[in-house]
């Protein structure tokens, strides 16, 4: 029996809505880098893009456990001696771009090479409930009835 493996005329790719409204960040993040990387489809193939097409909104209403909000660091380098700085997570999701909090989790579950890239392309997050995308018909993803460890309210 020979291994399959798809071929680029073969991958089909849906779009997948996901609201992260009270959604635990880690989980919401485990949940969209697989379907980012296909692992969900029985034509799984590791050297191409399978992934669907994946769109997150209310990214600002994330949830995290424990005093993850207030513990968790993102770190940054300027370049400059001694010029290491940090945001905590909660000074993130309560300023501009809140999204980038969900991008970051996301971002690190994916592998980090030319076809990591390519996945994330897939990836739009929204801070808010409104998105651009509602041509595409996107399927609604509820994660939240997935499994009740997933939610966690504020």
């Amino acid at each position: 029996m020979k291994t399959y493996t798809a071929k680029p005329a073969e991958i089909e790719k849906k779009w997948i809505l996901i609201d992260a409204e009270g959604i635990v960040l880690g989980r919401l993040a485990t949940i969209v880098a697989m379907r980012l990387r296909g692992k969900h489809k029985p034509t799984f193939t590791p050297h191409m893009d399978m992934g669907d097409n994946v769109i997150i909104i209310n990214a600002d209403k994330v949830q995290m456990t424990g005093s993850k909000r207030a513990d968790k660091r993102y770190y940054w380098h300027t370049g400059h001696p001694g010029g290491i700085k940090f945001r905590t997570a909660a000074q993130v999701l309560d300023g501009a771009h809140p999204e980038r909090v969900v991008i970051k989790a996301v971002e690190r579950m994916i592998s980090r090479n030319r076809l990591g890239r390519e996945q994330m392309s897939n990836l739009r997050v929204y801070a808010g409930a409104e998105h651009p995308h509602e041509a595409q018909q996107p399927e609604v993803l509820d994660v939240a009835s997935m499994n009740p460890k997933n939610t966690r309210s504020a």
